[in-house]
């Protein structure tokens, strides 16, 4: 299960922090990927974190101002996000990929997996 929390309204320059808690992964490898829709567009892939040495993928967007990270004794993936634009507004997920080895930030961004756990999402709104 993968419960997503933290999202909200804020004004551009604003911050916000997300969080991604995940349950029954004790005992696997796994991955944290962040992805956003917005309204009329394709959901795109925005950061991701590896199960074990902790590299990370930002698309370009974003690279500067968010920030992924990885608390293991919580089983909780972090998205700081900083300096946040109107175009930054959409709905944001969280997935998780469980495995027997290691995965790579790269994985769970840009595959697909029968191992994928999505959260519900939040939504992210920063009014222009």
């Amino acid at each position: 299960q993968v419960e997503t929390s933290g999202g909200g309204l804020v004004q551009p320059g604003g911050s916000l922090r997300l969080s991604c808690a995940a349950s029954g992964v004790t005992g696997y490898y796994y991955a944290i990927g962040w992805f956003r829709q917005a309204p009329g567009k394709e959901r795109e892939e925005i950061s991701c974190i590896s199960s074990s040495d902790g590299t990370t993928y930002y698309t370009d967007s974003v690279k500067g101002r968010f920030t992924v990270s990885r608390d293991n004794s919580k089983n909780t993936g972090y998205l700081q996000m900083n300096s946040l634009k109107p175009e930054d507004t959409a709905r944001y997920y969280c997935k998780v990929r469980i495995g027997q080895w290691d995965i790579s930030a790269e994985e769970i961004c840009f595959q697909t997996s029968g191992d994928d756990f999505w959260g519900r999402g939040t939504q992210v709104t920063v009014p222009s």
